[in-house]
């Protein structure tokens, strides 16, 4: 082997360490202010999620005592990284401002057109001029009702949707006791012990996880709906025999009849027309003592007979039927609803500031886009436009170009 000469003159310099760049990040500031309602327990992002956005590069304000109903406290928050503030304006500064319930007429006052707001929408609560307030600041406002992922599931909602499900079951075994008023009936039952009737109306994911509650404690359980294909899916899903049967008014009075627990969960923009409408007369023929909790009232309600009530006074009596009519369900275990609405929020934001920012992930992320109800002083959501009467505006045409 030939020799190998080493000129010592010559010095080994180790090389630079090559660090990830990261392409096009923007640091977001994030804004959770305290829900001012007092029925809204829930916050839209946990201790736990803000420190997984601090550790990505963002910033979170907090408003004080914003997280106190759901049990997260304000040094777990400062614990992980956040700024507890008691200004608003601080809040509303932010690039984000996350809320659970829709923007107060005070609130909007607060936005300036850099702000990215996202929240519910609860469409039927709002006029006209909720839109006119909301497009007169120039904003980027987005609801969880039309929000969706890259596999076009509105996440938000289908979560909020498992739990109001798997929530009104046990609403309704609450209201069957007779230490709340009830009958006295164990939902469910048991050996020796006829089962109880639950009648759901829909066949959505509220009703899915309403009726896997019911199977699960033992109940009989017809489910109704229009669609003969979303019955066969919702039993499939299932994986248990459970009564089906599309809508017509003699099977479902008789049904009514047997009942000891009704559900509503009918999703529709027009019950009368293009739902299940449980009409006055219906409820008169129900057993007395029976239960009806209808989860579908902040839409409008299925039943004649429902109107909204609060969790406070939660129940009233028509025709000797008990009523449940609270729309915010999933609120009465706010702490669950938060981690899930958090999770979902958490992960889109860290995309959005991995994408450069909110106008480039809306460019490039048709289920983003399709939450957006206002832009730059537009109604860009077509069925919002014809409802209320709005100018509606095609967000692809309004967006900056590249």
């Amino acid at each position: 082997m030939k020799n190998i000469l080493i000129d010592k003159s010559i010095k080994l310099l180790p090389k630079e360490e090559m660090l990830e760049v990261k392409q096009n990040f923007k640091s977001l500031s994030i804004g959770i202010p305290k829900e001012s309602s007092l029925q809204e327990k829930r916050v839209a992002l946990t201790p736990e999620s803000v420190e997984l956005l601090i550790s990505s590069g963002h910033k979170v304000y907090v408003e004080k005592d914003a997280g106190k109903f759901s049990n997260f406290h304000n040094d777990e928050y400062i614990k992980y990284g956040a700024v507890i503030t008691e200004k608003r304006d601080e809040i509303y500064s932010c690039d984000f401002v996350l809320k659970i319930e829709p923007p107060t007429e005070d609130e909007i006052n607060f936005l300036s057109e850099k702000n990215v707001i996202i929240s519910a929408l609860q469409l039927n609560i709002h006029k006209k001029s909720f839109f006119d307030s909301i497009n007169k600041k120039n904003i980027t406002a987005l609801s969880f009702e039309y929000l969706k992922d890259n596999e076009g599931k509105n996440s938000i909602v289908r979560s909020m949707s498992e739990i109001a499900g798997n929530t009104s079951v046990l609403i309704a075994s609450e209201c069957l006791s007779n230490i709340n008023g009830g009958k006295g009936i164990l939902l469910g039952g048991i050996s020796g012990v006829i089962s109880t009737n639950v009648v759901i109306l829909g066949a959505g994911t509220v009703a899915e996880f309403a009726a896997r509650s019911a199977a699960g404690l033992g109940a009989n359980i017809t489910i109704f709906d229009n669609s003969i294909t979303k019955l066969k899916r919702l039993q499939n899903n299932l994986n248990i025999r459970v009564n089906t049967s599309s809508y017509t008014s003699r099977s479902l009075m008789k049904s009514l009849m047997r009942a000891d627990v009704v559900i509503g969960a009918s999703s529709s923009h027009n019950y009368k027309q293009n739902g299940i409408y449980v009409s006055s007369d219906m409820v008169k023929m129900m057993k007395k003592g029976s239960v009806i909790v209808d989860v579908s009232i902040d839409q409008g309600g299925c039943f004649e007979t429902s109107k909204i009530t609060n969790h406070k006074s939660p129940t009233f009596e028509k025709f000797g039927v008990i009523h449940y009519c609270v729309p915010n369900i999933p609120s009465r275990v706010s702490r669950t609803a938060s981690i899930s609405i958090s999770q979902v929020l958490t992960n889109l934001l860290i995309k959005i500031g991995k994408s450069g920012g909110v106008i480039n992930y809306m460019k490039n992320n048709k289920g983003f886009r399709s939450g957006v109800f206002s832009y730059d002083g537009f109604t860009t959501n077509k069925y919002i436009s014809e409802k209320f009467g709005l100018v509606y505006k095609d967000l692809g045409l309004i967006m900056p170009s590249f």
